[in-house]
């Protein structure tokens, strides 16, 4: 896989929206044609010396809706009772510094025949304005209402229409420039739902076909999304993973890189660098996530490789691999772990994060994913992996105490390395040079 190449200027024609856009990458701008006036914003601005949150931690709430094999549905939200609790829950996350987080607004139960219904989402909006915490919201998280064919060409201009309402409805609900999440983790969907038969719907052998649908239904959310928002940020969340070859089967060798470059394959989709057909371009990569656990790393036959495993690749190279192919501000979008690893897991994450930010890369922060603990997807148990447990019905979460303290400790030298990052980028948009 070639790494990102800038495409020549270009410039489409005024649509129905009154809107030129000006490909130029890696940021391009539109221009808003309204009453005998023209603007110019960016469509999908570099932090350029700018934050994007005021804290390097932020939290995220887990919000999968998709359905089981048994025919349940999941609804994490409601089940966390996170839905119930959302204003606490939010003035948690101020209480030990954190001003954003991850949160979802379900298509599933926001869908009414053609139209939709985001009452659901209101108390969530108005408790991150109640408290000054800013949203990235994930349009689908692993599920979908159940009339819709996601391997249909129905399945893009829904989404995209659901996408675009949403946002038509937030920005009349708040101030908040809107920041979301298309689709969450493209890549692990299709090899999950479509490969290996693991996520619905169950599929085996139509993993790419899923990438495909899923990336064209995210090339037409956004610009449905910024035809009413055109400032809004969008962030691109998939896992990086590191496939480990045997050294004894090297017929295996091919394989294995072959799978270990597929992790961009969304990312490249949606930037035009592989299937152009797809209609893809720069100016769908705004914000990059990657997402990453203890366990992802491992041996073709799925083996967990363990950080004490010479072969272990250090996660501070995953992102910098990831930020010279794409060159986009990014965030660590999940990470977490369970019982008394949690704190060691976020020590190890944070240091690496600070070694990647002090070698280039634009890095804003890190996503404690789940920031409260869930019940399994299929078996219900109890994952003791969040900052804080489980809900009693006076809206008390216990903390875990050391993962609290590590976020204490691990926050200043995240806030001095971001710090001399942006200091960075503020000179070289100036043309001086940072001592």
């Amino acid at each position: 896989m070639t790494s990102y190449a800038p495409r020549p200027r270009q410039q489409g024609p005024l649509g129905r929206t009154g809107v030129r856009v000006t490909r130029v990458p890696p940021a391009p701008t539109m221009e808003i044609v309204a009453e005998g006036t023209m603007m110019t914003l960016d469509i999908c601005p570099p932090a350029g010396g700018q934050k994007l949150f005021e804290d390097v931690f932020l939290g995220g709430f887990e919000c999968s809706c998709h359905k089981l094999e048994d025919g349940r549905r999941l609804d994490l939200t409601t089940s966390t009772r996170h839905a119930e609790f959302v204003d606490i829950d939010y003035e948690r996350l101020r209480s030990i510094g954190m001003t954003a987080c991850r949160d979802g607004v379900s298509w599933v139960h926001s869908t009414r025949g053609a139209d939709f219904d985001f009452s659901r989402a209101l108390p969530m909006v108005r408790a991150a304005d109640r408290h000054s915490v800013r949203v990235i919201w994930d349009l689908m998280h692993f599920g979908w209402p159940d009339d819709v064919d996601i391997f249909a060409p129905s399945f893009a201009p829904r989404f995209a229409r659901y996408a675009t309402a949403f946002v038509r409805w937030l920005s009349n609900e708040t101030d908040q420039v809107p920041f979301l999440v298309p689709i969450n983790e493209m890549s692990f969907l299709a090899w999950a739902a479509g490969d290996v038969r693991c996520m619905y719907p169950f599929e085996a052998a139509r993993g790419v076909e899923l990438k495909v649908q899923l990336v064209r239904g995210t090339i037409e959310a956004i610009e449905g999304i910024r035809s009413v928002a055109p400032r809004a940020r969008i962030l691109q969340p998939e896992p990086v993973i590191n496939i480990i070859a045997d050294i004894e089967k090297p017929k295996t060798w091919r394989r294995v890189e072959s799978d270990n470059l597929l992790q961009y394959q969304a990312w490249a989709m949606l930037s035009g660098e592989q299937w152009p057909a797809l209609g893809g371009h720069s100016k769908y990569l705004d914000v990059l996530g990657v997402n990453f656990y203890s366990d992802n790393q491992f041996t073709p036959d799925g083996v967990t490789i363990l950080r004490d495993d010479v072969r272990y690749k250090p996660f501070s190279k995953m992102i910098l691999e990831v930020y010279e192919k794409y060159r986009r501000p990014m965030i660590v979008s999940e990470t977490g772990s369970e019982g008394a690893h949690r704190a060691p897991w976020l020590r190890y994450v944070a240091s690496q994060c600070v070694t990647a930010i002090r070698r280039g890369c634009e890095l804003h922060g890190i996503t404690l994913y789940p920031v409260a603990s869930h019940p399994g997807w299929v078996d219900e148990r109890h994952c003791d992996n969040g900052l804080w447990d489980y809900v009693d019905d006076s809206g008390h979460r216990p903390i875990d105490e050391p993962l609290a303290r590590e976020i204490v400790r691990q926050r200043g030298p995240l806030l001095a390395a971001r710090a001399e990052m942006l200091q960075r980028a503020r000179s070289e948009k100036s043309g001086t040079v940072a001592v």
